[in-house]
């Protein structure tokens, strides 16, 4: 497959997923961003915006196992990764793998649960693979966390550590629909009762395995020459070196960043990487990676405003 069919896959997948979900397109994208790019997405937004069932249309026409995760206050880290039960009519342990062990694994309202369940995940997202009693366990190659999270201010959520945000690729945060969008919304949906699966609107698979391993491949033959690498090595530690920030971007997010503009590259039909790639990529790939200092939090600033200062000011290639 060559980039072509890369961006041909992401038309039918993005069409598909237009059958359930109404907008929504950057979103969509990020998504096949991410999992050209073998990373992880974290998406943000109030309740009632379509966070789950964007994930489950998505999960939904990619033909890939699929698992979900309600995260509540009182989910443990074995309801995740599973656990080894003994069995005493054969007198030996059993593996009870969890949910986690699929491909692509819907982690609902993430911030619902305290941080020692959280964590339970940030071996699989970092290594794909779980440790139960010494024992590893692998996970697909493919495996996929699309999470999902109302803004920590709201009442009963816990923030979701600093490491662990480190794993997620991007962060997105979903606004509400315009006008337009909202009006094709209620005439869809607002006729009938409760939220309709993605099966019931129609939705299929229309990719597989085999062309999503094959899309990966084509991203990866993707070109990305030095003066790309020095543009987004140079972003990244303008973040470290802010006034504005206590804390800014690892260098994991450096090199989570150039996979990802070469996923968007092939995604648009290109096999190299150019400076808009990354100045598109860069606010969802590193809003959640900063800190703000003190000063900064004092005078109302948000880490968007502060990124798109910083990608501004860096001198992108010619």
């Amino acid at each position: 497959m060559d980039v072509d069919g890369v961006k041909a896959l992401a038309e039918r997948v993005r069409a598909e997923v237009s059958k359930a979900v109404v907008g929504q397109t950057a979103t969509v994208d990020l998504l096949l961003t991410t999992l050209f790019a073998g990373g992880h997405i974290l998406l943000e937004g109030p309740p009632g915006v379509a966070k789950t069932l964007i994930a489950q249309t998505f999960a939904r026409t990619l033909g890939m196992a699929y698992g979900r995760i309600q995260f509540t206050p009182d989910l443990m880290p074995g309801d995740i990764v599973g656990v080894n039960l003994f069995n005493f009519q054969t007198s030996q342990f059993t593996v009870r793998k969890g949910p986690v062990f699929c491909d692509l694994l819907l982690a609902d309202e993430i911030n619902r649960t305290p941080p020692k369940t959280q964590a339970a995940l940030l071996e699989a997202m970092q290594e794909r693979q779980v440790t139960l009693d010494g024992q590893r366990h692998p996970l697909s190659p493919r495996f996929t966390v699309v999470a999902t999270q109302n803004p920590i201010e709201q009442q009963g959520v816990y923030p979701l550590p600093e490491a662990q945000l480190d794993r997620f690729l991007f962060k997105h945060v979903l606004a509400y629909p315009s006008v337009e969008e909202e009006r094709a919304i209620v005439a869809a949906h607002g006729a009938g009762v409760g939220q309709p699966s993605p099966e019931a609107l129609g939705v299929t698979a229309v990719l597989d395995a085999a062309a999503i391993a094959e899309a990966v491949e084509a991203v990866a033959r993707v070109r990305l020459t030095e003066a790309v690498i020095g543009y987004v090595v140079a972003l990244v530690r303008a973040t470290r070196e802010s006034m504005d920030l206590q804390s800014g971007a690892s260098p994991r997010a450096a090199a989570m960043l150039a996979a990802a503009a070469r996923a968007r590259a092939a995604l648009e039909g290109r096999d190299y990487v150019i400076p808009d790639d990354v100045k598109a990529l860069a606010p969802a790939a590193l809003r959640h990676r900063v800190i703000l200092s003190a000063s900064a939090e004092i005078e109302g600033r948000h880490a968007d405003g502060l990124i798109a200062g910083l990608i501004d000011q860096v001198e992108a290639p010619r």
